[in-house]
């Protein structure tokens, strides 16, 4: 098992970013290699993603979400096996430090390759940077939310 930690000062209130976070459909717009996501139930979500020309697709289920502080899943069934969680800390009220810790199990050549030379590394990195430029650019005005415990 691999594991990744990345985070990022994000300039909007800890609400806006954990309720942006709360809406995986809008995921594909800042996370590369993400095709879609189908939100199912309230802790089920359905992943189709397509990195380095592997298509894969898998459901993942919340087991920890507390609004404002964090939002945990594992995946259930299909082609990945991973695991993580993403926590909002509060740094000043239009500030927030967005932190995400992955475990994944890399499959085959190719991704253990890219494991080795940080390939999923750099995508978390990159894909939170793309997360700062979406939330931001909409002035801290998230594309909705969902507000529940789980």
């Amino acid at each position: 098992m691999s594991q990744v930690e990345e985070s990022i000062e994000v300039g909007v209130p800890v609400s806006a970013a954990y309720n942006q976070w709360t809406q995986f459909e809008d995921f594909p717009q800042f996370m590369d290699g993400v095709e879609r996501i189908e939100q199912r139930s309230d802790t089920l979500t359905h992943w189709v993603t397509k990195i380095g020309g592997v298509k894969r697709e898998f459901d993942a289920k919340i087991t920890e979400q507390i609004p404002d502080e964090r939002v945990a899943w594992t995946t259930v069934d299909g082609e990945s096996k991973q695991a993580g969680v993403v926590t909002f800390h509060y740094i000043d009220d239009n500030t927030t430090k967005v932190m995400l810790q992955l475990d994944y199990e890399p499959e085959g050549l190719a991704e253990n390759v890219g494991d080795k030379l940080g390939f999923v590394k750099r995508q978390a990195a990159g894909d939170l940077k793309r997360f700062k430029e979406f939330i931001e650019a909409r002035g801290g005005s998230e594309t909705g939310a969902w507000r529940g415990q789980v």
